[in-house]
């Protein structure tokens, strides 16, 4: 019974932490050296720092957080404000995106502090607070605008960051971006080979720089397939189902309407649906129509939604490795990177079955429809 207390009450003897003498006693090189390859340091070598990283993980080194910040002047964190009062809360991206992220970060055993804010001023007062209180070594910044305030206040602390997208002043900028424009310019060129001449296009944002990019995109597509653009049949700021019906409805009303829709936004897209049900129109083939974004409404529009389709996940792993790189003092110009966006073909496009002339007729009697109801008077 006394041996068994006496077992009970000894001390647990605690595994001997591993430290960097350690490690620097395994590898034969001074802790200087390895501790420049843990933290990435330019002017070590590749192979010595996969070598140390390789051997501090075999012997379960994980160094001190808060020695490492006293040390280096970093938290090894990277900084994400998310704007909630923004019209989707970042959607649809938002999961995959944070779990890229996370999953790039810890790659180089770096965290992620993420805030939320409710509008652009408040934005910027949380990311001055993240870096007054060195929550953050550096800012990844979606939704770029084309002249972004983010940018400015970061700029102007000297302080890291890469956007999501670009920007019109790239002084300063890293960035990891999809390739919109060319998404845009490729629906284009796929209506037109289905035989569409009237082709619309439904901007989204105009705050934001994708639209500037998409838009170019989409005249580029147009130049190549020998169509003459039309400004009636551009639109912008449509971001909602609500938008992009009323720009929908606004087009199908003109006097040579278009029988194809580009749309830069998938929400957007998903108002026309509810057009062309007023109209009595099928889409896919009374109406084409091609989006952007990917999100999971569209799959189950019927028809599904034709659209380029983005993978969020890959880009949030790409940001955090930028950004790591940028702090650790890495040029710009090395960190500027694009992706594209890939199609997902389904029913909602196809060669036109009615002419603009034959859309007319259509939304025209619908339209007196709806001013003399069945059974009474205007």
């Amino acid at each position: 019974m006394l041996n068994g207390q006496k077992e009970r009450n000894a001390p647990i003897r605690r595994a001997k932490r591993v430290t960097i003498s350690d490690v620097s006693n395994a590898l034969g090189l001074t802790k200087g050296t390895v501790s420049r390859a843990l933290n990435g340091y330019p002017d070590i070598s590749d192979s010595t720092r996969n070598r140390v990283r390789r051997v501090s993980e075999k012997m379960g080194y994980q160094p001190l957080s808060h020695a490492q910040a006293i040390k280096t002047g970093r938290t090894r964190s990277l900084g994400l404000v998310l704007q909630f009062g923004d019209h989707d809360s970042h959607r649809p991206f938002l999961a995959d995106f944070l779990s890229g992220i996370s999953h790039g970060a810890s790659q180089e055993n770096w965290t992620v502090t993420v805030a939320t804010a409710d509008s652009d001023g408040d934005t910027l007062k949380t990311v001055q607070q993240l870096l007054d209180e060195r929550k953050a070594d550096g800012f990844i910044l979606p939704r770029t605008m084309t002249d972004d305030p983010r940018v400015r206040l970061l700029r102007d602390a000297s302080a890291p960051f890469v956007l999501y997208g670009r920007t019109r002043d790239t002084t300063d900028c890293a960035w990891f971006d999809i390739l919109g424009e060319d998404a845009m310019h490729d629906a284009v060129l796929r209506l037109a080979k289905q035989g569409h001449e009237r082709i619309a296009f439904v901007n989204g944002g105009s705050e934001y720089y994708y639209s500037v990019l998409r838009l170019q995109g989409m005249l580029q597509g147009l130049k190549e397939a020998g169509i003459t653009p039309d400004p009636d049949l551009i639109a912008t700021d449509a971001v909602r189902p609500e938008d992009g019906a009323a720009a929908t409805r606004q087009m199908l009303r003109l006097a040579n309407p278009p029988t194809a829709f580009v749309f830069a936004v998938d929400m957007a897209a998903l108002g026309l649906y509810q057009v062309a049900a007023e109209y009595g129109l099928a889409v896919g083939s009374d109406l084409s129509v091609i989006a952007y974004d990917g999100v999971p409404e569209g799959a189950f529009a019927t028809p599904a939604l034709t659209t380029f389709s983005v993978d969020s996940r890959q880009a949030g792993e790409r940001l955090a490795a930028l950004l790591i790189r940028r702090v650790r003092g890495e040029a710009v110009q090395n960190l500027r990177e694009t992706a594209n966006a890939t199609l997902v073909e389904r029913g909602s496009d196809g060669p036109p079955t009615m002419t603009s002339n034959h859309l007319v007729r259509v939304v025209s009697a619908h339209s007196k429809k709806s001013e003399y109801p069945k059974g009474g008077t205007k």
